[in-house]
């Protein structure tokens, strides 16, 4: 989430006045973090401070519950805590998906530690997933708020492993999380001493404004930071440009050593084209700051820094050096157990809008440490700040702090005994953001002996289906235990055969057990294999459903058992009949060599007599418009106060020639913003009707809302979302449904566009560019017209009609149990469909168009496109003739059915 700090200001700021704004700034502090134990009177004279911003918290808020629903061991001293937290907003009940990673400082073999960026620099994003697999993390979760719009460095402090890599910034009310090197966390405002200095070989000695920061604004004067400053980069800054926003020039100086190595000049704009080494530091200085680098420091002299941080309360004695991690955060939630004051302003945090959230906080015995994410994604409906206070208090938290949040909020955790991680919490973009740095959790502990066993792989197998168990294991610190060093011993019973050393066949039906030993870890695994008498449904899906000679579609294939078990099958454990082409099916799925009717085909699986099956069309891909041979410009529309550009552009291009350009800048205007490519002066109309739109993109990772835009034949304004973030860099394909907006055809395709919807905007990015080239319209061949023939019968009767013709069949229809059962063949026929009957097995299939039943002689259960249903009365042989209810025919096959009670006539159509 963005920290907005975008104050414009001209005036300098003299050295005293920093000092005097410096001190207030602490005095400040100090009353914020004792603002939740003064009184009503003291609050008043702390409020007046011209440098505090501190908002009340209603001590009302509405019942709530926090449930827990699992716990997962990630390494010894630290647990995953899953939750459920139930409230009421507006009146109607919500749940909230909160994550809890509990580490507990008193166990020696686990710690927490700030991640950072990429390589450990800053300027450098990185997800918290590639922070935590990069450091060797066992779990963790973003941290610092930070602006996007900047280098991408935190706001607040920071120290990794017991070194100083930030420093606060001198603004009120932004509060700190730290652990001292003795074990002991703390939730407190922080500040850099005012008498941190840089001193020269002649005693000379300037204010030291910081480390490792970004240009801001102070609060409340509006004065830019960088005027008359001087501030220190280390090699933990990861680019050559310092904080130079344009307000003000640089002028900087290479110390390595403590000695003056290099004096930027004018020929380098005032900046050192390097990043800092190792063993020193650059300083960027401007205004008055420069005036003293030029009067006092000359290249090849010494030249010293002191500088310290501590807590703006001085009645607690300690400095950075006594910590072994920090990092910053926003405003303090929790005190002495209880809703706090807010230390800043929530509303720059959309703080009473629900978001995703993260904070942090410990117990009131010092002894956890609570890392928290609360969700809003699908049905978790995300927290105000507000209710993340509430949250807090009920996870356990004494006193605690809010980190960033919103579409940052990110919280990634190693299963037990894996090697890797995986995102744990539900991203509220639906992907993970590049952010500054995180908390991460790591494993101090020794290499331990094998503790425990997990094997993984399906618990419901059929008869035939072959499976891959895998075996991991877990110390008795819970840590991985390298797969090499684990020599592991099976055993089964008869209903599974093992084909080689962890994959077995189901051999036949029962419920079979799987052992494997190692050492002394033992672990058992029981699992049922089923026949196709247990299964209430057998799915395949293609993608595409459209399929083209010489290619191939994928099969999914997914089995579900009458106990509600699902697995996904190998087609290969099928059998395989194609109609209108030839074809083989592999794991791999549908190689397509030959199309023989020209509107599709069928695709008809069996396994062990339960049957099947999914169409498929045939279709073809035009381009309708690849910007070579573009007769007409691209134009460019926005919302009030969006500019850019949008043109052909051949620059870079995806295949050596042009391509739609698409720049946009967000900065400015209000509400839902988005920046329009127009196409052909919204005259590009699309022959046919197209299926789905594709074309290739090169995206900007803003986040931001890709979509294009359609006008259908009743003049109404289609939008077609093409992807809810932007959420890659460089060229993608991008395929987009068409049928489920029902446009009324033809469509004209006009606008390709750039969104960023109001609320959350901060979590996205306001400037970027994308690219589009080949924009293609898939289509599908129409299929032949099923007939739409009438059917008369009369119960008893051996007399019919089709389609008014008289006809007279050898077996009339009849009532059994209120059911009206009817000869299949003949009733099937007429009305277009195909019967084929199995002798062997007295089973009929009949087909439809794209549907398909199975019936069997005797049994209630039958088959309705995959699906076991059960009918009131089973299917039957009367005259040598298959007699079905009437009713579940004409519910899964769609005809309609006309009843004279008088008559007792039935008439389908």
């Amino acid at each position: 989430m963005q920290y907005n700090n975008n104050r414009t200001s001209t005036s300098p700021k003299p050295n005293w006045l920093m000092s005097l704004y410096q001190k207030a700034s602490q005095a400040g502090a100090w009353i914020g973090s004792r603002i939740p134990r003064l009184c009503k009177a003291s609050l008043a004279l702390a409020v007046a401070l011209p440098v505090i911003s501190y908002t009340h918290v209603s001590t009302a808020h509405a019942e709530s519950k926090l449930q827990l629903q699992g716990e997962d061991i990630l390494t010894s001293g630290a647990i995953l805590k899953n939750y459920i937290w139930s409230t009421e907003r507006s009146g109607k009940p919500v749940s909230v998906q909160a994550k809890v990673i509990q580490v507990d400082l008193q166990n020696p073999y686990v710690k927490l530690d700030v991640m950072t960026g990429t390589g450990g620099q800053f300027t450098k994003k990185q997800t918290v997933l590639g922070m935590a697999s990069e450091t060797g993390a066992v779990g963790g979760v973003n941290g610092d708020y930070y602006n996007t719009q900047y280098e991408g460095v935190p706001v607040g402090p920071q120290i990794t492993n017991g070194q100083l890599i930030a420093t606060p910034p001198y603004l009120p009310g932004f509060y700190t999380f730290g652990i001292t090197k003795d074990r002991k966390p703390m939730v407190e405002l922080f500040t850099l001493d005012t008498e941190s200095k840089i001193i020269a070989k002649d005693g000379a000695s300037y204010t030291l404004g910081g480390i490792n920061k970004t240009a801001y604004w102070y609060e409340p004067s509006g004065v830019h930071s960088m005027i008359d400053g001087l501030y220190m980069y280390t090699s933990a800054w990861a680019q050559i440009s310092r904080a130079n926003d344009g307000v003000t020039g640089p002028l900087e100086v290479l110390v390595v050593n403590n000695v003056v190595k290099e004096i930027a000049t004018s020929a380098t704009n005032g900046v050192i084209q390097q990043i800092a080494p190792a063993d020193g530091y650059i300083l960027r200085s401007s205004g008055k700051a420069a005036d003293f680098i030029r009067e006092h420091v000359k290249v090849g002299d010494p030249i010293h820094a002191e500088y310290n941080v501590y807590p703006a309360d001085r009645n607690i004695q300690v400095d950075y050096k006594q910590f072994q991690m920090m990092i910053g955060g926003h405003t303090i939630l929790v005190d002495e157990g209880k809703p706090s004051y807010f230390s800043r302003s929530i509303n720059d945090v959309s703080g009473y809008a629900a978001r995703s959230r993260t904070a942090v906080g410990y117990s009131q015995d010092q002894r956890y440490v609570y890392l928290v994410t609360a969700d809003l994604s699908g049905e978790s409906k995300g927290v105000t700040i507000p209710e993340l206070q509430q949250l807090m208090i009920q996870i356990g938290v004494w006193k605690g702090m809010n980190l960033d949040g919103g579409g940052s909020t990110q919280m990634v955790a190693r299963p037990l005994g894996e090697n890797g991680l995986q995102v744990v919490n539900s991203l509220e973009t639906g992907s993970q953001r590049k952010v500054v740095n995180g908390l991460g959790v790591y494993s101090l502990a020794p290499k331990g002996q094998v503790k425990g066993l997990k094997v993984e792989g399906p618990e419901v197998l059929l008869v035939g289906e072959k499976a891959t168990y895998t075996l991991k294991g877990y110390d008795e610190f819970y840590n991985p235990v390298a797969s090499g060093e684990i020599k592991p011993q099976w055993s089964v019973t008869p209903e599974l055969v093992q084909s080689a050393d962890n994959t077995f066949t189901a051999a036949k039906k029962g419920t079979a057990t799987l052992t494997v030993q190692a050492d002394q870890a033992k672990e058992s695994r029981q699992i049922q294999v089923v026949g196709s008498e247990e299964l209430s449904s057998l799915k395949v899906t293609a993608n595409p459903p459209v399929m083209r000679a010489g290619e191939t579609v994928g099969l999914k294939v997914t089995a579900t058992t009458k106990t509600g078990a699902t697995r996904t099958l190998s087609p290969s454990l099928l059998t395989w009949e194609m109609r209108g082409f030839q074809g083989t099916v592999t794991d791999e799925g549908l190689k397509v060599q030959q199309l023989q009717d020209p509107q599709g085909g069928l695709l008809i699986g069996t396994y062990d007599g339960y049957k099947t099956m999914t169409a498929l069309s045939v279709g073809e891909t035009k381009i309708f418009a690849d910007f070579e041979k573009l007769t007409y410009p691209l134009s460019f529309e926005s919302t009030d106060g969006v500019t850019g550009v949008a043109k052909l552009s051949a620059k870079q291009s995806y295949q050596n020639g042009y391509f739609g350009h698409l720049e946009y800048d967000f900065t400015k205007g209000s509400g839902t913003k988005a920046a329009y490519a127009v196409l052909a002066n919204k005259t590009a109309s699309i022959p046919g009707e197209p299926q789905a739109i594709q074309l290739e993109v090169n995206g900007d990772e803003s986040l931001n809302w890709l979509r294009a835009e359609f006008i259908d034949g009743d003049g109404d304004i289609n939008r077609v979302d093409l992807a809810k973030n932007i959420n890659w860099k460089g060229w993608k394909t991008i395929t987009a449904d068409l049928t489920s907006h029902h446009m009324t055809y033809p469509v004209t395709l006009t606008r390709i566009y750039v969104a960023s919807v109001e609320d959350g905007q901060d979590e996205r990015n306001l400037t970027g560019a994308i690219d589009f080239d080949t924009i293609r319209f898939q289509y599908k061949n129409a299929a032949a017209p099923l007939p739409r023939n009438q059917v008369t019968l009369t119960i008893d009767k051996r007399n019919v009609q089709v389609n008014g013709q008289s006809q007279t069949i050898d077996q009339e229809p009849y009532i059994v149990d209120g059911n009206t059962l009817v000869p299949l063949r003949f009733v099937t026929e007429a009305l277009g469909g195909a019967v084929e009957w199995d002798g062997t097995q007295n089973k009929v299939t009949i087909i439809r168009g794209q549907n398909m039943m199975v019936f069997q002689l005797g049994q209630k259960d039958y088959l309705a496109d995959g699906s076991r249903k059960t009918a009131e009365v089973a299917a039957e042989l009367k005259n040598e003739r298959t007699m079905v209810p009437l009713r579940v025919l004409t519910e899964y096959l769609g005809w309609k059915v006309t009843w004279d009670q008088n008559t007792r006539k039935v008439v389908l159509e």
